[in-house]
């Protein structure tokens, strides 16, 4: 299909020219390029780059596309997996996306990445086109996809700019994914001021196909095609979230806000079967998305990739603009576009699939063996260079990084010196404080402007700890995915931080009865210019690297966000966000009919708490809420408790009653807020109420208020029939967890009753929630906000 007339640049800046011209001044720091970087490009070419390289250059090389502040520090992913941890893993770290094997000749492909800058500058359309990039990168390991999460934080709830970027992100996120058709079925929604100006929008897409089906992205064979297909290429994006990515929005840097892309749901959507079909007929030989860097990401990388080389010729590439440079149509970071590496002798076939879906196509290329990357502008050579050298070979840098300087002291101001509750009125008005506050209510305000349930293949999903897709409907197979992060946490304590983030999701995933296979992650931190962010960001990859070795669940994949700092001076407590460290764990389910809902739904069933509670405040929700202080350290991770409830958990899913129906009835763990966010939680769900004894789990130093709110890891409740309490004690015991009968279901009250302030039998008496009263209240909170 031929596209509109290009208008040819009056004089090209040719390679020729620029070896003619070695002292031309080229804007190397406009395009966020250091000196040194510049000469290093200089130095590989044996000549000033053409406008066009260094285009290429700037975008490749930038902080978003290469990883060079964060990327010899990742490689402590790889080096840390054992042969066992891939056991299950069919594609790993370098790919659009990790490929695990879930049994039955099934696998499941899924990946989380950050588009948060561009989510600032134009809420709508930066969440929307998160969302469409991470699809397609599920898409060109050529996978359906079938379902999206999202991990969203935002700014605090009473700053005027808020409201402008939660409607324009939630809208975003909702709208795309609703039009592809795709459920949403979890992720996390947070309010804090650190994120004021650098909101997080964290998008994840998990797709399924047959380990047959698996491609990869790369150029070879020599004469095969390079197919550019999908929409046309326009302005909006150019150098957008590459560059946009890569530097704060501080004085004294560059001003980096350039247009956001422009997404088109629909577009994505026939892009997909498009897409599936040319996969089903063996069409594809190699297949990238076109996210951020655009073409110049999507030809180096396949070159790069390959045994050889590739030529394009740019001209013949379909433009909405035709009056743009060669440089931008390279930057472009236009949406729904794909670029496949075609035989010859299929290309016909392959554009007769492509005529089917109505989507536009054009061979702009061809590989070759030259081991050069070679592009041409209207005959006009513009770039040659060594497509490694863009693509893999950037600048890798070990910046400083050191221990803050304020870090002793947040650590020193613990919550000893914190007011507690000194009477039961006192503790009910602080347990209604802290469930209704906004980082605790319902988000329901949010995730019923997702579809959930559309492809009929939910199993459970928001606010379910896990979201689980079926993935055989023969046989119910299926995956189960949770999204964890607590950056209060991990501003405590990076490492532990990180390591939370990665137990809460393991125990999300054993929770409903999915067993843990693998781990993706999107690493959202502040300057890496800046020692103390840096330091941040080595210590949650170290302490997150340790944490999969130990509980044997390998990274895929994920991605790194940087530059989310908006204090104007470095090295100050408030100079960057919260250290965000986003993990997401994979599960497998042999049957997602038998998945473990968190909410109550039956009366006259047993409550049984599993696990240990120490008295562990710092970081709490209760801390925040009540005192809004965050300081200490944040409770202890063990991972061999984890590990071990989580044994507990799968014994007990796997388990039957005596009618053959599932012996968890439901089952929810123990996390932000503490036991009693637990039990609001469980109850609201269905408006099942119950009545529970805190003196069955309290230990030496554990009052009523520290059972309540301490947010000590490695717990859950599960809810089983009154004759299957025996069975529960075992199979803890088996594992040596703690295990306690904490109550039973039923009402419509929460009565909770303890040892001290919550005890009939003293000055106190039992907390009494009424579940109607309280649910209006935690259902109201955000619409009433926002």
């Amino acid at each position: 299909m031929a596209s509109e007339p290009a208008i040819p640049a009056a004089h090209p800046d040719t390679v020729a020219d620029a070896a003619a011209t070695p002292e031309r001044e080229m804007p190397w720091k406009e395009l966020g390029l250091k000196a040194d970087e510049y000469e290093s490009i200089r130095e590989l070419l044996g000549r000033r780059p053409t406008n066009a390289e260094l285009a290429m250059y700037s975008v490749m090389w930038s902080e978003h596309c290469s990883y060079k502040s964060s990327k010899i520090h990742l490689r402590q992913f790889g080096a840390k997996t054992t042969p066992e941890m891939r056991e299950h893993l069919l594609v790993g770290m370098g790919e659009n996306a990790g490929v695990v094997d879930i049994g039955d000749g099934w696998a499941v492909t899924y990946k989380v990445e950050s588009h948060n800058h561009p989510s600032y500058v134009e809420p709508y359309q930066g969440a929307a086109t998160g969302v469409g990039g991470i699809v397609r990168d599920i898409i060109s390991m050529g996978a359906r996809p079938v379902a999206v999460m999202d991990q969203l934080r935002f700014g605090a709830v009473d700053h005027p700019d808020t409201a402008r970027v939660v409607h324009g992100v939630v809208a975003g996120v909702g709208t795309y994914g609703n039009s592809l058709g795709l459920p949403n079925i979890g992720g996390e929604t947070e309010f804090d001021s650190s994120y004021q100006e650098n909101p997080l929008v964290n998008a994840l897409c998990v797709g399924v196909l047959r380990h047959e089906d698996i491609h990869l992205a790369n150029a070879t064979g020599a004469g095969n095609k390079v197919v550019l297909f999908g929409a046309r290429t326009g302005g909006d994006g150019i150098g957008g979230a590459s560059i946009l990515a890569s530097e704060s929005f501080e004085d004294g840097m560059p001003a980096k806000r350039p247009s956001v892309q422009v997404g088109d749901p629909f577009m994505e959507k026939v892009l997909i079967e498009c897409c599936l079909d040319l996969f089903g007929a063996g069409l594809v030989l190699g297949i990238q998305d076109l996210g951020a860097a655009g073409i110049s990401c999507a030809t180096s990388e396949l070159a790069s990739n390959g045994d050889g080389g590739m030529h394009v010729d740019l001209e013949k590439v379909l433009l909405r603009d035709p009056t743009l440079t060669a440089g931008e149509i390279l930057m472009s970071e236009s949406q729904e576009r794909m670029m496949a590496v075609v035989a010859p002798d299929k290309l016909e076939e392959f554009m007769a699939v492509i005529d089917k879906w109505d989507v536009e196509a054009a061979v702009i290329g061809e590989v070759n063996g030259s081991g050069r990357l070679t592009i041409d502008h209207f005959g006009e050579r513009i770039v040659d260079v060594d497509p490694r050298t863009v693509a893999h070979e950037g600048p890798t840098y070990e910046r400083p990084y050191a221990r803050p300087a304020w870090q002793d002291e947040l650590n020193a101001d613990t919550t000893e010196r914190l007011a507690r509750p000194e009477s039961a009125t006192e503790l009910a008005e602080q347990v209604r404080a802290v469930v209704t506050s906004p980082n605790q209510a319902s988000v329901a305000w949010v995730t019923d402007q997702y579809d959930r349930f559309v492809r009929g293949d939910t199993a459970l999903c928001q606010p379910d700890d896990a979201g689980v897709i079926r993935v055989d409907e023969a046989t119910g197979r299926g995956v189960a995915i949770s999204t964890d992060a607590n950056g209060r946490f991990t501003k405590l304590d990076p490492a532990t931080g990180a390591a939370q983030a990665l137990a809460e999701s393991y125990r999300n995933v054993c929770t409903v009865g999915a067993r843990p296979l693998a781990v993706t992650d999107c690493l959202n931190f502040g300057s890496p210019e800046d020692p103390d962010a840096m330091w941040q960001l080595v210590e949650a990859i170290t302490g997150l690297a340790d944490a999969c070795a130990v509980m044997g669940v390998p990274v895929t994949g994920g991605n790194v966000s940087l530059y989310n700092s908006h204090g104007k001076v470095k090295g100050r407590i408030d100079s960057s966000i919260n250290p965000t460290p986003v993990v997401g764990v994979l599960g497998v389910m042999d049957d997602v009919r038998r998945a473990n809902p968190s909410g109550l739904h039956e009366e006259g069933l047993a409550i049984m708490a599993l696990g240990t509670t120490a008295d562990e405040l710092d970081g709490s929700a209760w801390s925040r809420v009540v005192h809004d202080h965050l300081g200490g350290l944040p409770p202890r991770v063990d991972l061999e408790a984890e590990m071990a409830l989580g044994r507990v958990l799968l014994a007990l899913s796997d388990a039957e009653g005596p009618g053959g129906e599932s012996l968890v009835r439901a089952a929810h763990d123990c996390s932000a807020g503490g036991l009693i966010q637990t039990l609001v939680d469980s109850c609201l769900r269905c408006g099942v109420g119950a009545s529970v004894d805190l003196t069955a789990i309290q230990e030496e130093g554990v009052d009523d208020f520290t059972a309540l709110f301490s947010e000590s890891g490695a717990r859950a409740i599960v809810a089983v029939r009154e004759e299957l309490v025996p069975a529960v004690t075992a199979a803890a015991e088996a594992e040596d967890v703690a295990v306690a009968r904490l109550g039973t279901t039923g009402g419509d009250l929460l009565v909770v009753a303890g040892s001290d302030l919550l005890s009939d039998g003293g000055a106190g008496r039992p907390l009494v929630l009424d579940l109607a009263e309280l649910g209006g209240d935690v259902e109201g909170v955000l619409p009433a906000l926002f």
